[in-house]
């Protein structure tokens, strides 16, 4: 039922498209110009008018039939729902506290700075002037 409306429904839309690319121009836009039309009183009754009003009042006519066919045919479960596939539940990262967002105050700072350490002695340099000994093979 739903196939043979969507149908009719397409052929419709594409039945209005045509009649109305028939239709005379009036020139200028919303029907500035023109002596008849929608701002006056009483429209220019012409046979594509007519053609064009029944196949609007068709399309509006199929285009809620096929509002009331899928509403009857829906269900209250979801897409995932109707898949059956189980998505595990992922787990949020801990946001962090509302302190840690924060720059440190004058009462976080440490009481005693850091021990300096020495740094360690480094080698002796080469002498340059030294021969170069190749090192030891075994």
């Amino acid at each position: 039922m739903e196939n043979v409306v969507l149908t009719i429904h397409l052929i419709l839309a594409l039945l209005l498209i045509g009649v109305v690319l028939l239709q005379r121009s009036e020139g200028g836009g919303l029907g500035m110009g023109s002596s008849g039309g929608a701002i006056s009183g009483r429209a220019a009754a012409t046979a594509l008018g007519k053609v064009t009003w029944i196949l609007a009042i068709a399309f509006i006519v199929t285009s809620i039939t096929m509002t009331i066919l899928a509403a009857r045919s829906a269900s209250t479960a979801s897409v995932i729902d109707q898949i059956g596939a189980e998505q595990p539940a992922a787990t949020a990262p801990a946001l962090p506290k509302g302190s840690d967002l924060l720059p440190p105050s004058s009462n976080d700072a440490p009481a005693a700075p850091p021990a300096a350490t020495a740094p360690a002695p480094a080698a002796p340099a080469a002498d340059p002037a030294a021969p170069a000994t190749p090192p030891a093979s075994n």
